[in-house]
């Protein structure tokens, strides 16, 4: 086992308690020497200390040891390496002490950068157009996206209830459909009814409280329709189980706090159609091929890409992945992220980034590796996903999705196999957004970045009109 250290939350705990050393050794019985060191890290804590201090101050002991230290070393790293700050950056034993000894000043200096970063994101929008009072807010996708990720993307309490609930009811893929029907039939006194898309008021599906009735639409594939069901079950079965994620969101409008709960009972019907355990065994065993994957389970390219960016249990982790989804304008309409890579909240996501690419070859899976100004490399695969198509009007409205992974991770990826992994001609150069890249000499420039000057000779003509 790894040494337990846990100087940092130790001395918040204490601090929390408005407690001095003596007075904390003194609870735990334990040396007031021994507490200085377990708060500088100088000791490990033991597994008895480890009890006693849960049973004393009525924590529980996982939340105690959870290594939140490496996400924020990885965010703090992250955020140095903008250009805003000089050459002269702290090197990782300096970003590690920081950690250790003043957590609370790293935490709000990532803070105050996620805010200066927000404000320039913001600003990037004037130039779509946005409403003003929408500047100033911190939009609650935003609030969601952050709340997803400071749980490492992974929900035991939904992934349990799911679990549970398949093993009371076992069933194959093609038979979910049917399973779920029955239970809010059963449970609920539920009924689901296929309607016409005239009837359904441009909705693809509609849970009547008071008629005790699911509609959904013709329009919906298979897959879809067992999704749909299955985030109406969780609504129904399990809200003791969304009140309790929710209450601390940090979200305070009705429509935000609707908006999580959407998502996390999208997160139970992921969870539901593709149980942890067989999900995460049939990704290891297939190299994370998402088509056989999709085949497998019943479901959609896009729903397996969201799925595997869950597999976060303790034990049985799978590779991290962020997910991106765009419109053909470069909106993003889905993110999700189980790793360190900051992606973008808005629209103007980098050109060169197979995302874009991928609607001139629907339904075809681009592979690329990319590499980030910082220096970060990461392994992504890319591909158009269809929406339902109802009208005449909704024919051909693809969406792209980019499914990623840090390199060190893309040996275990069936599209990365064929390549040479240690060939740095294999990687792209892109960005987040053009307005904060700071990425010289880019063909695909089409903006001045807000926080860099880039030099214009008017003897020269660089590769774009921006720099010389």
């Amino acid at each position: 086992m790894s040494k337990i250290l846990v100087g940092p939350r130790l001395r918040r705990l204490r601090r929390e308690h408005q407690q001095t050393q003596a007075e904390m050794a003194k609870a735990l019985g334990i040396s007031t020497t021994y507490v200085n060191l377990l708060e500088n890290n100088q000791r490990s804590l033991s597994i008895k200390t480890l009890m006693s201090i849960s049973d004393t101050y009525r924590v529980d002991w996982h939340d105690l040891i959870k290594d939140e230290d490496a996400d924020r070393l990885s965010d703090l790293r992250q955020t140095l390496q903008d250009p805003l700050f000089d050459a002269n950056r702290p090197d990782l034993e300096e970003m590690r002490a920081a950690i250790d000894h003043a957590p609370l000043v790293v935490e709000h200096f990532l803070r105050l950068y996620r805010g200066h970063r927000a404000t320039m994101n913001r600003l990037t929008d004037l130039g779509h157009e946005r409403m003003p009072d929408e500047l100033i807010a911190h939009t609650p996708e935003a609030i969601i996206h952050d709340y997803f990720r400071q749980h490492s993307n992974y929900f035991d309490d939904l992934e349990r209830a799911a679990e549970k609930l398949r093993k009371d009811t076992p069933c194959g893929a093609d038979d979910v459909y049917a399973v779920l029907k029955i239970r809010l039939a059963d449970q609920h006194g539920i009924k689901v009814n296929l309607a016409p898309v005239s009837w359904m008021e441009g909705s693809l599906r509609i849970y009547d409280k008071e008629k005790s009735v699911v509609r959904l639409s013709d329009a919906l594939d298979h897959p879809n329709r067992v999704f749909q069901l299955a985030h109406v079950l969780c609504l129904v079965e399990f809200p003791n189980i969304l009140d309790n994620l929710t209450k601390n969101s940090a979200i305070s409008s009705e429509a935000g706090m609707a908006r999580l709960r959407v998502e996390l009972a999208n997160y139970f019907a992921a969870a539901l159609v593709m149980p942890y355990n067989y999900i995460y065994k049939a990704a290891e065993a297939m190299d994370y091929d998402v088509d056989r994957l999709a085949a497998q389970f019943g479901v959609s390219f896009e729903q397996v890409c969201h799925r595997l960016t869950t597999l976060q249990r303790n034990g049985k982790r799978g590779v991290p992945f962020f997910f991106l989804r765009v419109d053909r304008a470069g909106n993003v309409t889905k993110r999700f992220n189980a790793t360190s890579v900051n992606i973008a909240e808005s629209g103007g996501s980098c050109p060169v980034w197979h995302i874009h690419a991928a609607f001139t070859t629907p339904n075809v899976i681009l592979p690329q590796f990319v590499e980030l100004p910082d220096g970060a490399r990461f392994f992504t695969i890319n591909r158009s996903t269809d929406r339902p198509s109802y009208s005449r009007e909704s024919q051909n409205r693809l969406m792209s999705v980019s499914l990623g992974c840090d390199l060190k991770h893309a040996h275990r990826l069936t599209y990365a196999k064929a390549f040479n992994l240690r060939d740095d001609s294999l990687f792209t150069p892109i960005g987040i957004n053009c307005h904060v890249c700071s990425r010289q000499s880019c063909s695909q420039r089409a903006h001045q970045p807000i926080h860099l000057e880039l030099s214009i000779d008017p003897s020269r003509r660089g590769n774009t009109r921006y720099e010389s």
